[in-house]
């Protein structure tokens, strides 16, 4: 009788055992949820889907981005003589995005559309016509099998705090984010610790620029250009501003139009350009150049209705034609950039992104572990303008001609724009660092914009075991001590002197 007491109780002793380890220990269900934002810029549109676990950590979501699709055709600014086609040119993305998320959560799924500086400049030249393509983008989002949330031009100021939170939530500057660690670019970030708690954000497109960084002495000159963000649980005051025309498009049409005006008082229809390699040749059509908010301010009577430009090849001329884009001479706050508008004193390291890293990737000058010193980097662009446009074609048939003939002049540009426009010298050149990915994410406005918005969606409960660890624990041990009580007795019962087991019996 004792021993099948003994042998009953060892068996439902292992059992629990079992039965709670392995209840308590099974994988729990992922609570990931998912959004889409479309970054639509002045040359292209790219959809990007992110993910995320639905508990929150300080009132702000871990976001990620598990997927990135570019929109073929131009930026939807580009449909203002067709709008209605600007809404189904996303319909190829859309349907990416709708393979990548869980159709069950389609619904549920938020979707974004953040027009920036090419809306913005089409809306200056044609509010009507931006409204439509507006529209027509939306016509096609509402359509989708997603959630959504809105589709509009967003303003300078966000496009570079959004950039700015991209950045330090990349580079682990919000809190060190273990997916990040893991995928090997812990070194990176040690590269790039700053003497700030932050990093600055540069941003180049192409219609557009951004600067935004948090500096100590930001002073209330111009309060227009501060921002107040909280994030993980901390408070942010950020200095920001957005160039409208100073993208590496417009600026170079800005430059044309300048050279034009510049042209003598018998004005020909070719213009010599240093910026563009020397044999190359492009013809622009006067009526639609002026056209251009950017240069509409800079139209004068011309005899010809075509322009022909030839390239020179001559860097040292073209920064000298880029430097006039940068009115230095008036400042009405302690310190400037230009054209008038407040910055503060430059602090900290700073991320540089978009067209900054894609135009310095083609010039190889990101693949160093440490940024290359100024000298180099402008040596380096000086050698590449100074190459025939035929060697160049022959050298990089694989690029489109549009793009490449632009990089001579878009090398000297970004290298003004730092100099002569936010006055990095050879002694902080080495804060800036040329980002085009961190880890699985791109750098740029938009994972940031979905980092923010996070903010509005309710934190929900963790999926937890059945268990809490403390009960978990007492129950393990309970059941333990029950198995070994029992193996005990009955070694006990086994092994002692027959009389005291006669005794027992």
């Amino acid at each position: 009788t004792i021993l099948l007491i003994l042998g009953f109780l060892s068996t439902l002793a292992v059992i629990a055992l079992i039965a709670v380890a392995v209840t308590q220990n099974k994988p729990l269900p992922k609570n990931i949820k998912y959004g889409i934002v479309l970054d639509a810029g002045s040359s292209h549109t790219n959809l990007y889907v992110y993910e995320w676990p639905a508990e929150k950590e300080n009132d702000t979501g871990v976001v990620k981005q598990v997927e990135v699709c570019k929109v073929e055709g131009p930026g939807i600014s580009g449909y203002s003589h067709a709008t209605e086609e600007a809404g189904p040119s996303l319909a190829q993305c859309l349907q990416q995005a709708k393979e990548v998320i869980p159709s069950a959560q389609h619904k549920e799924t938020p979707v974004y559309l953040g027009a920036t500086a090419g809306m913005r400049l089409l809306r200056l030249q044609n509010k009507s016509a931006a409204d439509k393509v507006l529209s027509s983008v939306e016509n096609t989002l509402r359509l989708a099998p997603f959630n959504f949330q809105g589709a509009r031009i967003i303003t300078g100021q966000e496009e570079g705090a959004y950039g700015w939170i991209t950045i330090n939530y990349l580079l682990g500057n919000f809190k060190q984010v273990g997916y990040l660690q893991q995928s090997g670019w812990k070194k990176l970030l040690h590269s790039l610790t700053s003497s700030s708690e932050t990093s600055g954000a540069l941003d180049l497109g192409g219609a557009s620029t951004q600067i935004t960084f948090v500096s100590k002495d930001l002073s209330l000159e111009s309060p227009e250009n501060q921002l107040y963000f909280r994030l993980y649980g901390k408070d942010y005051q950020v200095y920001t501003h957005s160039f409208l025309c100073y993208g590496k498009d417009q600026a170079l049409q800005q430059k044309l139009a300048r050279d034009l005006q510049a042209s003598t008082s018998t004005p020909s229809n070719s213009l010599l350009d240093p910026c563009f390699h020397q044999g190359y040749r492009r013809t622009i059509n006067i009526n639609d150049f002026f056209k251009n908010p950017c240069t509409s301010d800079k139209k004068k009577e011309l005899p010809f209705s075509q322009l022909y430009i030839e390239g020179e090849g001559n860097y040292q001329k073209c920064r000298e034609n880029i430097q006039t884009l940068f009115n230095k001479t008036n400042c009405p706050y302690s310190s400037c950039s230009f054209n008038g508008i407040y910055l503060p004193p430059l602090q900290g390291d700073f991320g540089a992104f978009s067209a900054f890293y894609f135009v310095m990737n083609f010039l190889n000058l990101t693949s160093e572990s440490k940024p290359l010193a100024l000298n180099k980097v402008t040596s380096t662009i000086e050698s590449f303008c100074a190459q025939p446009w035929q060697e160049v074609k022959i050298a990089y048939h694989h690029i489109k001609e549009k793009y490449l003939s632009e990089y001579c002049f878009s090398g000297a540009y970004i290298l003004s724009l730092l100099e002569n426009g936010y006055e990095f010298t050879e002694n902080n050149w080495q804060m800036i660092h040329f980002l085009g990915k961190i880890g699985s994410s791109d750098a740029g406005w938009t994972l940031g914009y979905m980092l923010n918005l996070t903010n509005m969606i309710p934190a929900e409960e963790p999926a937890e075991p059945p268990l809490s660890h403390g009960s978990y624990v007492g129950l393990m041990v309970l059941c333990s001590l029950v198995l070994v009580s029992v193996l005990l007795f009955a070694w006990l019962l086994f092994h002692k002197p027959k009389c005291l087991q006669k005794g027992i019996v």
